[in-house]
């Protein structure tokens, strides 16, 4: 089935309980002008360990950062520290990916739950602050 969107390709990291959490995510978007939602598989470390009240980094990648979005998508955060060696920004428990198109820190406002995809994710996310630099968004079509 082809595609009838295409989603840029972001990317979630925090630190908790001393460990380094990230991993991506193309299924998110914009429901108000602060407000992003995003949905993780139920296999996802990262997603497994986000809980309501954490404040967590979502990175926007620029097009020139696929092989950052290639090395954050290739194992579970449990196996190891996937932002070894990547230019990070941390500020509290949140982490942003440095010259994303954007770096934001935000709140998770709840974790739902939706019939039919129960075993999943959805994060709602309230945007507490963001930076939107230069250059064009990273897109799953570009892979």
């Amino acid at each position: 089935m082809d595609r009838i969107l295409d989603h840029s390709v972001n990317v979630i990291s925090f630190e908790k309980n001393g460990k380094y959490y990230s991993m991506c995510c193309a299924w998110s978007m914009n429901v108000d002008y602060d407000k992003v939602v995003a949905l993780l598989g139920a296999q996802s470390i990262t997603g497994k360990n986000i809980l309501k009240g954490d404040i967590i980094g979502f990175s926007s990648l620029e097009k020139n950062q696929k092989d950052i979005a290639l090395k954050i998508g290739e194992n579970h955060s449990d196996s190891e520290n996937k932002l070894e060696g990547i230019n990070i920004e941390k500020k509290g428990s949140s982490i942003t990916i440095c010259n994303a198109k954007s770096e934001c820190i935000c709140e998770v406002i709840d974790v739902l739950h939706l019939d039919e995809i129960e075993e999943d994710n959805l994060i709602y996310l309230r945007v507490l602050s963001s930076k939107i630099n230069d250059g064009c968004f990273l897109h799953m079509e570009d892979f």
